[in-house]
């Protein structure tokens, strides 16, 4: 609660980041959005990639972008 109430002061919110990280934080949404109204479980977005790759134990995966995780994990 004393983060929440310390960011309402300082008004770290979504509106005061960059506009390209709220451009990417938007999109990756979007993503999310799409997969759950579809059903379907790919294209996933680096971060649940990540989480995948984290729980596979893969090395390097901290270096590697979407592409290169998806295609060592087997993704589309």
């Amino acid at each position: 609660m004393a983060k929440a109430q310390e960011a309402a002061t300082s008004q770290r919110s979504i509106a005061h980041l960059p506009k390209e990280t709220r451009s990417a934080l938007g999109k990756q949404g979007a993503a999310v959005a799409q997969r759950k109204r579809t059903g379907g479980d790919s294209p996933k977005t680096k971060v649940e990639l990540y989480e995948i790759a984290k729980q596979r134990d893969l090395p390097g995966r901290s270096k590697m972008g979407r592409a290169e995780l998806a295609r060592k994990l087997g993704e589309k």
